[in-house]
């Protein structure tokens, strides 16, 4: 009965915790973001460390870095996509003709009023999609309140990561706080792979598509590239939906011929992706089959949008490897380890002690 009891605790906190997790996007999807990024600077914020820093500036350094990079691609990607689409309304208007008259006059046959029809469609969704001015003024304060909570969650994890897991490890019973350490451990070691990893292949893969934009020089082949490095992140489906983007913009764009190499060397690029970059880079990070990366990505997208696609995988995948951590390490049922562990310390706890700043 106690066990039956503990079970339906437990399940209960957790049912309690993803339904305040779901309640609360931003804060969820902050925390999120901010775990993710602080496995990508981690490392330089450890080398910093070695290299004299004080904990708090090489985390300060650390997030100035990442937050540089980010707003520089951002200020470039922005600037070059508002110049070109200004350039663009011609070519665009024609490029949409040309699709118009292919739809009529081509394979498919339809019928004017059908193209006419549909065309009117998707211009009524398009300007339902776009948000008034209120609401966009509404969503910039809500992004921009999530980026200064992420900024400020990337710094203190930083900076304080260390010390808050002993701080977690100390509150565990102390017969398992070794298994909850590994276990950890386990996690943070599988979330680093998968990020840094995810990082390479997007980058081959933003590399690999931009390059060939910018060969045949199809306009908004940046905004474009940055669309490949993006969509790199949410696996299957993101490569896919970039990869078709790329495609209908240099068909509009610079015809059909163009548009069928784009689409050549989308479809090799992503073969290299699935068939050796993933098995090499993020083999050993996932562990994966497939159909549960597709399920996983699928159930992300109906929960939470594009952030539960690119959230899904890696939260799955930790979960699988600290389960599979703790299915292999079992607490010995015979250690009685409350009188002989009081004056040990796991490796967390004197890893915190050690990096604490003095003072």
């Amino acid at each position: 009965m106690a066990v039956g009891g503990a079970v339906l605790a437990v399940a209960a906190m957790a049912w309690l915790a993803c339904w305040l997790l779901l309640r609360l996007p931003l804060v969820t999807f902050a925390v999120a973001v901010a775990v993710l990024l602080t496995a990508l600077m981690l490392p330089l914020s450890r080398a910093l460390r070695r290299a004299g820093l004080p904990a708090a500036a090489s985390a300060l350094l650390a997030v100035l870095a990442l937050a540089a990079v980010l707003l520089g691609i951002g200020f470039l990607v922005g600037f070059r996509a508002a110049s070109a689409v200004q350039d663009l309304t011609r070519p665009l208007a024609a490029g949409i003709d040309r699709i118009r008259v292919w739809a009529i006059e081509g394979p498919l046959g339809l019928d004017p009023q059908q193209v006419a029809d549909i065309r009117n469609e998707i211009v009524t969704w398009l300007y339902q999609a776009s948000p008034t001015p209120t609401a966009g003024a509404r969503m910039a304060v809500y992004v921009l309140g999530g980026l200064t909570l992420v900024a400020f969650l990337v710094f203190f994890l930083l900076k304080d990561g260390a010390a808050m897991w002993a701080w977690l490890l100390e509150r565990v019973p102390d017969r398992r706080r070794d298994q909850v350490d590994g276990a950890g451990r386990s996690a943070w070691d599988t979330l680093a792979s998968y990020v840094r990893g995810a990082v390479v292949v997007a980058l081959i893969d933003a590399v690999g598509i931009g390059a060939g934009l910018l060969v045949l020089g199809v306009p908004l082949w940046l905004s474009l590239t940055l669309l490949t490095f993006v969509g790199a992140f949410i696996p299957l489906l993101g490569a896919t939906v970039s990869g078709a983007v790329a495609v209908l913009v240099t068909l509009v764009t610079n015809g059909t011929t163009d548009a069928v190499i784009i689409l050549v060397v989308v479809l090799v690029v992503q073969q290299v992706e699935g068939n050796l970059l993933q098995p090499l880079i993020m083999g050993r990070a996932l562990h994966l089959h497939p159909a549960g990366i597709l399920v996983a990505v699928t159930a992300g997208g109906l929960l939470l949008g594009v952030a539960g696609a690119l959230l899904a995988v890696p939260l799955v995948a930790v979960t699988y490897r600290v389960l599979e951590y703790l299915r292999l390490h079992p607490v010995d049922p015979v250690r009685s380890a409350p009188l002989e562990r009081t004056h040990l310390e796991t490796p967390a706890v004197a890893s915190a002690r050690r990096e604490r700043p003095a003072g």
